[in-house]
């Protein structure tokens, strides 16, 4: 009697279940799904801006073009450089400030609450902020080499050398403090036990942290490294804010290829494809990162 009486009341448990999901699935759908299904959509379409003529369903054409598009793909490379050149640095120096916002210090709190301060500020500021810090006549980098005598500074955004690296210096002051919170959560979240008895059998602090902090923290850092890596790829007002791509095209990150080609030059069609490639690219690239490290983290347990 009560296995038929319980499952018509756990089909009804499971319909509430949705009808609690649904206020956070539907703006989901809308805002998230459904315009990843129109651009895919339009990715296979000749859509122009200030066509009289109705679109047009031109298949695989697009991404045919995007094969021998030489400027689209070497701005893939400079979106890779960036991606990699900003994550790792950002990485480091954050696992370097969580361990050292984990120790017991006077004042911590404070040192917790200016970490973060990067975080609070939208990217536009951001920019705007690093754009006057680079400026070539009065900015504070050109005034502290001056007054160093080190040389007359430089125009650091606009000289073809140095626009790259001094615009993943801005990606990597900008984005450091959501990894140093995420680590710093793992690192609470460590037994201090652990340590002691570690530094109980003589352990030192190289080897407490390679046996004790490290596999304790690397499912988040594996984590927090891949979502880095997406969001840097993805970058664009940082970018855009402080070089618009130049100079040359040096600092055109993949984002603003796309971007350029649909709201300056109108190939909606040919944008969308350029969007569908990097998530395709950059899928099969987490893909092999994710599997080699879940391969190495098994290997090792």
């Amino acid at each position: 009697m009560t296995l038929v009486t319980a499952t018509p009341r756990r089909r009804l448990v499971d319909h509430g279940a949705w009808f609690l999901v649904l206020p956070a699935l539907i703006p989901i759908l809308v805002l998230s799904v459904g315009p990843l299904l129109y651009g895919i959509a339009l990715a296979f379409t000749d859509a122009q801006s200030g066509r009289t003529e109705p679109t047009q369903w031109i298949g695989t054409l697009n991404f045919r073009d995007l094969l021998h598009d030489t400027l689209f793909w070497d701005s893939f490379r400079i979106g890779l450089l960036w991606a990699v050149g900003v994550t790792v640095p950002q990485f480091l120096l954050a696992l370097g400030l969580a361990l050292l916002l984990n120790q017991r210090l006077r004042l911590r709190w404070l040192a917790r609450a200016l970490a973060i301060v990067p975080w609070a500020m939208p990217e536009v500021v951001v920019g705007i902020m690093w754009r006057l810090v680079y400026n070539p006549d009065a900015g504070i980098l050109n005034e502290t080499i001056r007054d160093l005598g080190l040389g007359d500074g430089r125009d650091w955004l606009s000289g073809l050398a140095t626009a790259l690296p001094a615009v993943v210096v801005v990606g990597v002051w900008a984005g450091m403090p959501q990894t140093t919170v995420a680590l710093l959560a793992g690192l609470q979240n460590t037994p201090r036990e652990l340590h002691e008895a570690a530094a109980m059998d003589g352990a030192g602090a190289w080897r407490r942290f390679r046996t004790v902090t490290w596999p304790a923290i690397r499912p988040i850092a594996l984590a927090i490294t891949a979502l880095n890596f997406i969001w840097n790829f993805n970058s664009f007002a940082l970018v855009y804010v402080l070089t618009n791509g130049g100079p040359g095209g040096r600092t055109r990150l993949p984002m603003l290829f796309a971007y350029e080609e649909a709201f300056r030059y109108g190939q909606f069609g040919y944008a969308a494809a350029m969007g569908c490639a990097m998530v395709a690219v950059i899928s099969i690239i987490l893909a092999f990162h994710l599997a080699g490290r879940l391969r190495r983290g098994g290997d090792e347990t």
